[in-house]
């Protein structure tokens, strides 16, 4: 399917700064990225949130007459609210009327929705949210699945991680050959629990991908693995980890800048490669995680996400949707079976 064609399903009423900066975001993203939105809420906040003079016939807005709130669980939520707007993107994703959903309201009710309106991916058991992090390697970044979706996982649930993000890392991030690690507390093959024993294992006999053994902690941003898989409930703890370093480094960097003239005169210097170490560290600048496994592209943005991070979310589900991931995966999962 051609840019042109892209049709981003977006969940207006998710997120800390819905429905304002949601629509901001996605305005941006039609204009930039040549996509279509179906802005999915309620139309009246909707289009109290639109600039004056907004050709309304070139935004379609999907009315969902409620919201998923952030302390509701999840499962009950879903089934309780059909009409819920995280609900009805998922069913514009499955009756073809959108090519993918983009949402940063509630992670878990979104990964709910996808399961229950879209279902699995054919020989997947479990979906994965899939995270890019910046390392040190300026361009290359490294994937990190799972970050939240299962606390739990068995096995053979840490090898299909393995090939779906290893092949969302080929055909999407543009790497031939994926290198990928399963994190673990030692190099050796024999270090970690039970669980880890036995997918190093695993992943060492699987010839669909490029794995090169256990990565530790300190080598996740390191730059020498492409992919790297772990359970959700790990994934989870580095994910939040790593955005509050880059949040803390960022904040240093501010208050040690000089003062003074002197001091505005080197940082006016500075700005071009300040502006990158932001770009390269913030969260914001990747948008979201992509929900792997499902039947359906599903961009998982922060639940604080502002416009710029919306913005880069829908690039995400753009690239995803024109890289045709899904089959890719699909085609990928099934050669080794």
């Amino acid at each position: 399917m051609g840019s042109t064609g892209v049709r981003i399903a977006i969940d207006a009423m998710g997120g800390d700064h819905a429905p304002g900066e949601i629509v901001a975001g996605a305005l941006r993203a039609r204009e930039e990225l040549g996509v279509s939105v179906l802005l999915v809420g309620d139309p009246q906040e909707i289009e109290r949130r639109l600039p004056p003079k907004t050709n309304l016939e070139q935004v379609e807005i999907v009315t969902a007459s409620s919201a998923i709130a952030m302390d509701e669980e999840p499962l009950s939520a879903i089934r309780r609210k059909p009409k819920a707007s995280i609900n009805v993107a998922m069913d514009l994703v499955k009756q073809n009327r959108a090519d993918a959903v983009v949402s940063a309201g509630h992670s878990g009710a979104a990964m709910a929705a996808a399961l229950l309106r879209l279902g699995r991916l054919p020989g997947i058991d479990r979906p994965a949210i899939g995270a890019v992090f910046p390392t040190i390697k300026a361009g290359k970044p490294v994937l990190i699945l799972d970050v939240g979706a299962n606390v739990d996982c068995r096995p053979k649930f840490l090898e299909q991680f393995a090939v779906m993000g290893s092949a969302y890392s080929k055909y999407v991030l543009g790497i031939s050959e994926p290198k990928v690690g399963l994190l673990n507390i030692g190099e050796e093959d024999c270090k970690g629990n039970d669980v880890t024993v036995r997918v190093h294992q695993m992943l060492r006999e699987n010839t669909q991908i490029s794995f090169i053994g256990n990565a530790e902690g300190r080598d996740v941003l390191s730059g020498e693995f492409d992919v790297i898989v772990c359970d959700g409930f790990v994934g989870n703890v580095l994910l939040k980890f790593a955005e509050a370093v880059g949040s803390v480094i960022l904040q240093i960097l501010k208050e040690e800048l000089p003062q003074g003239l002197h001091g505005q005169i080197g940082t006016a210097l500075l700005k071009p490669n300040l502006k990158r170490i932001k770009q390269r560290m913030d969260h914001a600048e990747h948008g979201g995680a992509l929900l792997l496994g499902v039947a359906g592209i599903c961009i998982i943005s922060h639940g604080s996400s502002q416009a710029p991070s919306i913005f880069n979310a829908i690039r995400m589900a753009k690239e995803a949707v024109d890289n045709q991931v899904q089959e890719q995966i699909q085609r990928q999962y099934q050669s080794q079976l």
